[in-house]
């Protein structure tokens, strides 16, 4: 590595060291501000609290990493400028893309560390403290509330188009792993009710992997819609076979992407991946984001250094001013292809993977505008 490359590396890895600490300080800050009361609330004791925000700290790193390059790449950028070192780097002869190599070298490291905490670190992370959280708030209910109350799930929906069945279940203990009011509509191709089961308990059995309900009955209609058979359960507790549809499934499903890992979401599609109903479009286009999120990275390198060059020519907060608003509206077309793709109006692949492409063509030209 020659003396000009190594300054230049050197000199942003400590912008970079400093941008990142005070970037997670301020996002471990926000955290504590919206749910530290509620670990309190919890019974949470100043152990429980540093175990939890440890436990979280490595979760906060794919989000803050592409902003903490982008304001340590403009920080060196506007020292350069201020000393006319760019300057004098261009009138050496030196094109734009030698000068940035030490950043696209960092930026291409940087997309590979950012890949491999994904796929590593960050799930157990986001996991681990969730866990962490929802046994605090458990162990919190099972001192103040009956046994029936601890861990309840309120209104879980769930629908397996493939087997043209939908699922209601107006309470699931994550306790007690048992479900109150179950109510379960099979439909015809066209999506006329042909029959319900209703049970006013059940339970999935994990040994056999299908459901049991308790004290239910079936309900049976004709082509017309009209039903013609009440029949009750032979027995208290009945076994369906047919029924396979996992609770920790439905569980899932009822989160929010964004509050997932990759190894939850990309399990979730596995699982269901022969019970494809809607809710699951917004889980494909957050797994494709991941997968494709290490390439920002770049991203970041072709849209900063190229404005910040072009900002020595007037004012480098010029330059740093366009890098931040391009990098927003990034973030603005990625939020709008998101939309579209949970909404089925763009495949997932195209949704989660068009924004960054846009962008990324937008820095090489902008590259070569200033070479």
């Amino acid at each position: 590595m020659r003396l000009l490359d190594r300054y230049l590396l050197v000199e942003w890895l400590k912008a970079l060291g400093l941008a990142l600490g005070a970037t997670l300080a301020v996002l471990l800050l926000e955290d504590m501000y919206s749910n530290l009361s509620d670990l309190l609330a919890d019974g949470a004791h100043g152990t429980h609290v540093l175990t939890y925000y440890w436990t979280l700290l490595p979760g906060f790193l794919p989000a803050v990493m592409p902003m903490s390059q982008l304001v340590s790449l403009l920080f060196v950028a506007g020292n350069l400028h201020r000393n006319h070192e760019i300057t004098a780097m261009r009138a050496a002869g030196l094109s734009l893309w030698r000068i940035a190599r030490p950043w696209w070298v960092g930026g291409a490291v940087l997309a590979a560390l950012l890949g491999w905490l994904d796929a590593t670190v960050v799930p157990a992370s986001i996991e681990q403290a969730r866990q962490f959280r929802e046994q605090l708030h458990r162990d919190m209910e099972r001192r103040t509330k009956p046994a029936t109350k601890v861990g309840l799930v309120g209104q879980l929906t769930y629908e397996n188009a493939p087997a043209h069945r939908r699922w209601f279940i107006n309470q699931y203990s994550t306790d007690t792993q048992r479900a109150t009011g179950v109510s379960i509509y099979q439909l015809d191709d066209q999506g006329n009710d042909q029959s319900y089961l209703l049970a006013s308990e059940g339970y999935y059995d994990t040994a056999k992997g299908h459901w049991v309900l308790l004290k239910g009955e079936e309900i049976k209609f004709d082509k017309e819609g009209k039903a013609y058979a009440d029949i009750p359960f032979e027995h208290d507790k009945e076994e369906f076979v047919e029924l396979k549809e996992d609770p920790a499934l439905m569980l899932t499903l009822r989160q929010k992407p964004d509050d997932l890992s990759m190894d939850e979401i990309s399990g979730a599609l596995a699982q269901s991946s022969s019970t494809h109903n809607g809710s699951l479009d917004s889980f494909a286009v957050q797994y494709y984001a991941f997968l494709i999120k290490p390439l920002i990275c770049l991203l970041v390198v072709g849209l900063a250094i190229p404005l910040a060059v072009a900002g020595v020519r007037t004012s480098p907060m010029v330059g740093a001013s366009k890098a931040v608003g391009l990098f927003f509206a990034y973030y603005v077309v990625q939020g709008t292809c998101t939309h579209l793709g949970n909404q089925h109006y763009l495949p997932a692949m195209i949704a989660a993977g068009l924004p960054i492409a846009l962008m990324l063509g937008l820095s090489v030209w902008l590259f070569k505008r200033e070479a």
